[in-house]
């Protein structure tokens, strides 16, 4: 299954990166390749400084070795050697109307000492966090979502929707990250379903992301804005830093795996503000936007 899912997610990084260039026009992906001396690696792939994309990053991995002592107390385990491969994905448009989006989509395995898979499960997810709020925008994401959901089960789509609004939380702002998706976790073999059953959902749902993504930012790239606009746009960044920093397990996973520092941090945007006690003048887009955040909503 790691060689399976690790195929996977080479193609799947090759399909989006070449999309996303062509609907950028101007700038390319560059291409890291990296080792972790513990043992793996990965490949990177950055744009920067585009017509479409000031900065974007579409990174897979594949790393092993001895499970750090944080991440055994994390799982309450001892004594264990680990699998973990994935994709992961944040795009941060240059235009305020275009939304930035993240997808993440990984697979993990745990041994005893003697090599034997202990444990494995699936996780990801897929994500919407816009600056300005087309609702026409947010329904057309979930609904791709769901879409990609319902062969698998009519009622996963609202279990992993609820998900997403809990995890993507920032709870010292009361507020969410962004619009909401797809979020779901230790996918593990049942009676139910088996682990083929898990990789088809996973793999389907990936294969969804571009659907997902490119015609909103196809509806979106050339809108006008002003400075406001983008000003709005690099203090709602701040927000979504702060979430990445505070209370994200994925970057609390590559900290503590000795992850490579530039991938595990790729996801945060150039240009950022932090205003004091900034808030938007009523009856306002920016107003909208906030009000859309305080309490998660039913988009299809």
């Amino acid at each position: 299954m790691k060689d399976k899912f690790y195929n996977y997610i080479q193609k799947l990084q090759d399909q989006i990166t070449s999309k996303l260039e062509s609907i950028d026009g101007s700038a390319s992906f560059s291409e890291d390749i990296w080792e972790r001396k513990e043992g793996g690696g990965g490949r990177t792939r950055v744009i920067e400084n585009g017509n479409v994309f000031e900065k974007g990053g579409v990174n897979i991995s594949a790393v092993h070795g001895d499970l750090p002592e944080a991440m055994q107390n994390y799982f309450n385990v001892q004594d264990c050697d680990f699998f973990a491969c994935g994709i992961s994905l944040v795009l941060h448009p240059s235009n305020p109307m275009v939304p930035t989006v993240h997808a993440n989509f990984r697979y993990f395995e745990m041994y005893n000492r003697q090599g034997k898979i202990i444990d494995q499960w699936f996780g990801g997810g897929q994500d919407l966090t816009p600056y300005y709020l087309f609702e026409e925008d947010v329904t057309h994401f979930h609904q791709v979502s769901k879409e990609a959901c319902d062969p698998f089960g009519e009622q996963l789509y609202n279990d992993y929707k609820a998900n997403c609004d809990r995890y993507f939380w920032n709870s010292h702002r009361d507020e969410a990250r962004g619009v909401g998706g797809l979020f779901f976790d230790y996918l593990k073999p049942t009676s139910e379903r088996n682990l083929e059953d898990i990789y088809n959902f996973v793999t389907h749902v990936g294969d969804s992301f571009l659907k997902a993504y490119v015609p909103i930012v196809e509806k979106r790239k050339s809108m006008d804005y002003t400075s406001k606009h983008r000003d709005w746009q690099e203090i709602r960044r701040g927000r979504y830093v702060e979430f990445n920093l505070v209370h994200d397990k994925g970057t609390l996973f590559g900290l503590k795996t000795n992850g490579r520092i530039e991938s595990i941090l790729m996801s945060l945007p150039p240009h950022v503000q932090w205003q004091y006690n900034y808030h938007p003048k009523d009856g306002s887009q920016e107003e909208k936007l906030i009000n859309a955040l305080k309490s998660p909503k039913e988009w299809v």
